[in-house]
């Protein structure tokens, strides 16, 4: 019962609406905007980082011997 208490809670307490007197200008949403572009553009060069440099590497290193077999 307590734990269901507590469910209902923190959803009252994060899903209840209230009115907001703020403005947010377009200042405001653009360097928001910008910083979630730059968040998603930093996780994708590191997961191209960990993917492509291992590959880039290991193909060298064939390429490498396969060199030295011809020669």
């Amino acid at each position: 019962m307590q734990v269901k208490i507590l469910l209902i809670s923190i959803f009252y307490i994060f899903f209840y609406i209230l009115p907001v007197h703020a403005y947010i200008g377009p200042g405001l949403g653009a360097g928001v905007i910008a910083v979630i572009i730059g968040f998603v553009v930093t996780i994708l060069a590191a997961i191209f980082a960990i993917i492509y440099f291992p590959i880039k590497k290991l193909l060298k290193k064939m390429k490498s011997k396969k060199k030295m077999k011809n020669l």
